[in-house]
């Protein structure tokens, strides 16, 4: 493990004890903001990564983050609803979340609600009106700003919003995305007030799943922090909240925060231990053999390169979010990778920030013809394959 002798302050509990265990230069700031052109996607901004990881909550976060960088302007697009399986998920979500909290003629805000269909999924369920907060939100492009009992305001949520009071409280994959996490969580416990009642649901990346599962695509550098069941328990509750549930959902991929606010706002010297000393001690021993985990299994896909190379096949890649893009930046041999799929139709056409490879439709693969398929997120594989066979082609489908 690297040591770090200019330790940096965990965002989460305060601790000094961080230990930077994984370092990498020059990775694009932004996945989701594509570029129109091959040469503009080239020279998209860079940053560093430099991974610290907290021996006291078992947080992880990027010492080398500077959120100057960061432009989460309209340009921005992270939709993933276009895929059936994801949308399928999202539609349970909602249905135990209604029901759970009873969440019928309530009004809901939505943190960071993107092109705002998660809100209005939870306001159809359920009769809801709903407020939503994003500022890369497009008017009108989604069929959502016109959608009954939506409404989106194209601005980060903050102090001046916390007169929307609500019923309950959305954001998901959001809080990865914030340097300093406890300021949102203590925006929101203020908003609250003393409406004891008001539940929370919160969503963040699994950095369990990423450690444990070798999940190295998932690093990107607008993620700054990088989430435990840990670290995650110890924001909420510093945070003046009480835990209801913490769950690991899709496929272990997301944990999903439920939470109800605590009378009384609690200091972050009342709560030093984690929920689960037992967990950051696993999550330690698994820090330590990251960094080699991560080099094997960047090695091992740019020799799988090199063979589809040496046998004259064609391969593409599927999938153009932060996994797809960090796949490409990372791995030698990607040059020969000339096109990206994604179906959602709003990143066709458009460019890989970082190494420049065409975005296109599925059935662009009809003429394209290519010989392999690499899938960067298995929980689409049944999903893609399906599609494949319906574009009456058959290539070999390799997951990452």
């Amino acid at each position: 493990m690297i040591s770090d002798p200019s330790k940096t302050m965990c965002p989460v509990c305060g601790s000094d004890d961080v230990d930077v265990f994984f370092e990498t230069r020059q990775v694009p700031v932004h996945c989701n903001v594509l570029w129109p052109s091959r040469d503009e996607a080239l020279q998209a901004p860079r940053g560093d990564l430099r991974l610290g990881f907290c021996q006291e909550c078992g947080h992880i976060f990027n010492l080398a983050f500077d959120p100057t960088l960061m432009s989460y302007a309209q340009k921005y697009e992270s939709s993933l609803h276009f895929s059936p399986h994801f949308q399928t998920y999202a539609e349970s979500l909602v249905a135990h979340l209604v029901e759970r909290y009873d969440l019928h003629g309530k009004k809901i805000v939505e943190i960071g609600c993107g092109d705002g269909n998660f809100l209005r999924l939870l306001c159809e369920a359920g009769g809801n009106c709903g407020v939503g907060f994003d500022p890369s939100f497009v008017p009108d492009s989604r069929g959502v700003a016109g959608a009954r009992r939506v409404t989106i305001i194209k601005d980060f949520y903050s102090e001046q919003y916390v007169d929307h009071h609500a019923d309950f409280i959305c954001c998901r994959h959001v809080l990865e995305h914030i340097d300093h996490p406890r300021n949102l969580l203590n925006s929101v416990r203020r908003a609250i007030g003393e409406r004891s009642d008001t539940p929370v649901y919160f969503e963040v990346p699994n950095a369990q799943h990423t450690l444990k599962d070798s999940g190295i695509w998932d690093l990107i550098y607008e993620h700054c922090s990088y989430f435990s069941a840990s670290s995650l328990c110890r924001l909420f509750t510093s945070s003046g909240f009480s835990i209801r549930d913490l769950t690991e959902t899709y496929g272990g991929q997301f944990l999903g925060m439920e939470a109800l606010p605590e009378q009384g706002v609690t200091t972050l010297t009342t709560v030093r231990q984690p929920p689960d000393g037992a967990s950051v001690e696993r999550m330690a021993r698994d820090v330590t053999t990251f960094a080699e985990k991560y080099r094997s299994k960047v090695r091992c896909w740019g020799n799988n390169l090199e063979q589809i190379r040496a046998a004259g096949q064609q391969a593409v890649i599927w999938g153009t979010g932060s996994k797809g893009v960090t796949f490409l930046n990372v791995v030698v041999g990607q040059d020969q990778i000339r096109y990206a799929v994604d179906i959602n139709p709003h990143k066709q056409g458009m460019y890989v920030p970082g190494t420049g490879q065409q975005i296109v439709a599925p059935k662009f693969l009809q003429s394209h013809e290519p010989d392999v398929v690499i899938v960067v997120n298995p929980v689409y594989e049944d999903e893609i394959r399906e599609t494949v066979k319906d574009l009456g082609i058959n290539p070999e489908l390799i997951c990452v």
